[in-house]
């Protein structure tokens, strides 16, 4: 379906009248709109609802790697076998399932729930904390920072956490999800330090040394709602991007539609009870001088129901934030030669936002 094209259409206009209302997309259908605004229409929105995977008539079905942490205790033959197995994921798909993580699954049911209620508030109860200003340390957004004519909106709302050094203030967060997400976080920085060990041991390093370099320590939650979408043809939940930060877990509910881009074919990350969806970022795929991969990803929108999810990204300690970082030195040889030039966090971001809407991932930036 092509874009309608229009001469009088006036795009500052519209986001601008978005964005007062504070009311994000669940707004606009609770309003009972039958066309999305323009800076939502994607511009491939052709090929959006194409089968994203190999097809089953005599192809091979591509399937995300589940990998079951159960054994993982220091020195078993078991953590062996778990770290190849995170190692080949890493390379080869930049993103995997872990399941007997150590998160209860009444854990993950909760900020599931917690989710969907806070964001099927009535929009009055959110409006306080909607911002695109993402120096807020709690706040709700459509739009996340700069934005641009040539930009186009994910078809969700999120309400996000940062947490400096692990840290937050609770009453910072909203009473409605204040328990869950405290609960939630104290579970995802141990398992943080369960994958940081197991990533540092598939490189050939020591288990600390990811923790060491302090580039997880860490978090920006974004607890997201996707409504329906009365235009799935022509939107995307969220938009086609790598994740700008080291690591990303993620827990999904039971609905579908996350997507990762692998070998040209979008591939369903199926949800799994109680699993957690862990990817690399792409100031990972930097220090490991492509070792580890970042790789695309999206989530489709959804003609009818809406999809919950709770993001987490970790990101560097408050001293570190300004620390260059560049490919690990032990992984370097004369064979293996620096592909990248060292960047900060701050500095990876500040371009990341500014580009990503035009290419996906800001990594190419930083090539030597």
């Amino acid at each position: 379906m092509a874009i309608p094209s229009d001469y009088d259409y006036d795009w500052d206009k519209e986001v601008k009248e978005f964005e007062a209302t504070k009311g994000g997309v669940k707004g606009l259908v609770d309003s009972g709109i039958t066309k999305i605004p323009r800076f939502f229409i994607y511009p491939s929105s052709d090929n959006l609802t194409k089968n994203p995977s190999l097809c089953k008539n005599g192809h091979i079905q591509l399937k995300i790697p589940v990998i079951d942490l159960q054994g993982i205790e220091s020195g078993s033959g078991g953590r062996r076998g778990i770290v190849e197995e995170i190692k080949n994921a890493a390379q080869d798909w930049g993103f995997f399932q872990i399941v007997n993580h150590g998160v209860p699954v009444s854990i993950l049911d909760a900020i599931l729930e917690t989710t969907r209620n806070f964001h099927e508030q009535p929009k009055e109860a959110r409006m306080d904390l909607y911002s695109s200003d993402n120096r807020h340390k709690v706040r709700v957004f459509t739009i996340n920072g700069s934005f641009q004519e040539t930009h186009v909106a994910s078809w969700r709302d999120a309400l996000a956490c940062t947490f400096i050094d692990d840290t937050l203030d609770p009453e910072a967060i909203p009473l409605i999800c204040r328990k869950e997400i405290t609960d939630y976080m104290e579970y995802m920085i141990k398992v943080r330090e369960t994958i940081s060990e197991l990533l540092s041991e598939a490189l050939g390093l020591s288990s600390d040394y990811l923790a060491q370099i302090n580039c997880v320590k860490s978090e920006y939650l974004t607890c997201l709602y996707y409504p329906p979408c009365p235009e799935p043809e022509l939107a995307l939940g969220t938009i086609n991007h790598s994740d700008s930060t080291f690591l990303t877990m993620v827990v999904q509910d039971s609905s579908g539609g996350l997507q990762v881009l692998y070998q040209n074919h979008w591939v369903d990350v199926p949800p799994i009870p109680g699993a957690l969806v862990v990817n690399i970022g792409d100031l990972m795929q930097l220090i490991t001088n492509d070792k580890f991969k970042s790789v695309e990803h999206r989530v489709l929108a959804r003609p009818v129901g809406s999809r919950v999810s709770a993001v987490c990204f970790f990101f560097p300690s408050s001293e570190c934030l300004l620390k260059q970082y560049g490919p690990i030195k032990e992984l370097l040889s004369e064979k293996d030669p620096p592909l990248y030039k060292s960047v900060s966090n701050l500095e990876y971001m500040a371009y990341y936002q500014k580009n990503v809407r035009e290419c996906t991932s800001a990594l190419p930036h930083f090539k030597l």
